[in-house]
């Protein structure tokens, strides 16, 4: 009869048991409050933050071609000779085009207002752009579209002048203007606008989400 009893009591009672230790989890070990990351992560911080600081700097190329242009700051645009005092940003570059397969119409443009317009608006939106890190894939698009039409306009390929006169040009293709629209593609192609700049505000904002080329 105790025999039941006992049998019938041990069937109603959930009485704790001893696991294997094997299996059991230990949580008696503090896990550490900081992880040190590892060279490849470390490389990777240290890449971004590198070519963030590429992305600011040609963004002052830009910017500063801008303000130089507009207020005659005595660089490459003489004092007295800027935007705002009347002078024109592309009739000095453009009205002595003469060699390439767009000389004709280049010169055709220069001093145009429309010319101007865009020219600058381009200097000022890309150059913008590239310092905050926002719209880097309209300043990519529009920026590569500047630099080939510059490039078309000094046409490295040639060794001489419509005039015969030597071009100066040092090599047949790859110069300035192919290095800076290259690393402007480059630039919104890793999208570090995240770093030293804007991007991930600018990225979380509704109609960028809903139209991703305004990257």
């Amino acid at each position: 009869m105790a025999t039941a009893h006992d049998h019938r009591l041990s069937s109603r009672l959930h009485l704790p048991h001893r696991s294997n230790s094997a299996h059991r989890t230990r949580t008696d070990e503090p896990a550490p409050d900081v992880v040190a990351d590892s060279p490849a992560i470390a490389a990777i911080r240290t890449t971004g933050v590198a070519v963030a600081g590429l992305r600011v700097l040609l963004g002052f190329v830009f910017l500063w071609a801008f303000l130089d242009k507009t207020f005659g700051l005595g660089y490459a645009t003489a004092s007295g000779k800027g935007w705002v005092d009347g002078g024109s940003p592309t009739k000095g570059f453009l009205s002595h085009v003469d060699v390439g397969p767009m000389a004709g119409t280049l010169r055709g443009w220069a001093g145009e207002g429309w010319a101007d317009g865009l020219f600058m608006l381009g200097l000022l939106g890309v150059g913008a752009a590239l310092i905050l890190g926002i719209g880097l894939r309209l300043a990519a698009v529009s920026g590569t579209a500047m630099m080939a039409l510059m490039w078309i306009a000094e046409w490295p390929p040639a060794k001489h002048l419509d005039s015969g006169k030597p071009s100066a040009s040092t090599n047949p293709f790859t110069d300035y203007h192919v290095i800076y629209a290259i690393s402007l593609i480059v630039l919104a192609a890793v999208a570090v606008g995240s770093r030293l700049g804007l991007g991930a505000w600018w990225a979380r904002l509704p109609i960028v989400r809903d139209h991703r080329w305004l990257l």
